[in-house]
């Protein structure tokens, strides 16, 4: 039986994640709280196994509350954001400071899709319930300051990989922090990322990795030059595509394939890099629910592409990498905080 523990401090709210979240016999709600400080007090009482935490409340707010949990009594953390520049700003924050993952707040209204509703809210707190807290090591700079030398070829099929794809969910942001913080400024590939994650997010989140990163990182626009030293950001509600064109790598934005359950996707990604580049591009899952990505891994290996998973010890959720790995595709397992270093290693395999 997982324990969770809601607090925030609109009642409908309490009664409407309680609610949805014990419609799964395995899954009890301990107790509700109405602000941090009633968040810590029954934290420290019932022990529970998830906790769901609203950001703005009185007497203590979501991320204060947060700080102390992760500093006394660690584990997972769903932040409730609402959709909008500023409550994305203070959910990557909270993912920073430790919190493993976040619950839109339109996700507990009562809909006409709240089966689907109560599906992903009850997914993530399996998903994440009993998993070991992992803080990767977000550096506020990059300590990869030398340049990077290319390897000496091992054969004449040795190829040198200018595109780098990232397929990335649960748990993403501060895992893709930690890697593209460690990268130095002459990083000489290009990376897109499709993190799954709702349109208001995107745009701040490539805002927040830019300032504190030495390569550029910006979201992704429809028709731009995909060129080296700079990571792109699938915007989300909409799928990014790389297409080769004679001189040059195009980015695409659109909203095809329509019927995708993630958008962006990483398999619709992954599929384009496959088809553009080939045996230039290198894969990297990380953590993550379900199994996207896993499709487009084969794809690309057929075309004499690398692939990186990230380790079930590292991840908030091992799903995605999984997937890539027991499918026997994953040409290294790697902790997130290796990652970079092996990115930068495989580019020249």
């Amino acid at each position: 039986m997982i324990k969770v523990l809601v607090v925030d401090d609109s009642a409908f709210m309490r009664k409407a994640i309680s609610t949805m979240l014990e419609n799964d016999p395995g899954i009890r709600v301990v107790g509700t709280a109405r602000n941090g400080e009633e968040g810590l007090e029954q934290t420290r009482r019932l022990d529970p196994d998830v906790i769901t935490m609203d950001i703005e409340m009185p007497r203590m707010d979501g991320l204060t509350a947060l700080r102390h949990i992760m500093m006394e009594m660690p584990r997972p953390v769903l932040m409730v954001s609402s959709l909008t520049t500023e409550g994305a700003q203070d959910t990557l924050k909270a993912m920073e400071l430790g919190a493993v993952d976040y619950i839109p707040k339109q996700l507990s209204r009562v809909s006409l899709d709240i089966i689907k509703i109560e599906d992903d809210l009850i997914a993530k707190v399996k998903s994440v319930a009993r998993r070991k807290v992992f803080r990767p090591a977000v550096r506020k700079r990059p300590t990869m300051d030398r340049p990077v030398v290319p390897k000496t070829p091992a054969s004449r099929l040795a190829v040198r990989r200018d595109v780098v794809a990232i397929g990335v969910s649960t748990g993403g942001p501060p895992a893709v922090q930690a890697i593209l913080s460690a990268l130095p400024a002459d990083f000489p590939a290009g990376i897109v990322i499709a993190q799954h994650m709702p349109q208001a997010f995107t745009g701040p989140f490539a805002q927040r990795l830019d300032g504190v990163c030495k390569i550029r990182v910006k979201e992704a626009e429809d028709g731009e030059t995909f060129t080296a030293g700079t990571a792109y950001i699938a915007p989300g509600g909409r799928h990014t595509t790389l297409k080769q064109r004679v001189s040059r790598i195009e980015i695409r934005v659109g909203d095809e394939p329509a019927d995708s359950l993630y958008k962006p996707s990483a398999n619709v990604l992954l599929h384009s890099v496959a088809k553009a580049v080939g045996r230039r591009g290198l894969g990297v899952i990380l953590t993550g629910m379900g199994n996207d990505g896993c499709e487009g891994i084969a794809d690309l290996k057929s075309k004499g592409g690398r692939a990186l998973t990230q380790s079930d010890e590292t991840c908030v959720v091992y799903g995605m990498p999984k997937a890539v790995a027991e499918a026997g595709l994953s040409d290294g397992v790697v902790d997130l905080d290796d990652m970079a270093r092996a990115i930068m290693d495989n580019l020249f395999q």
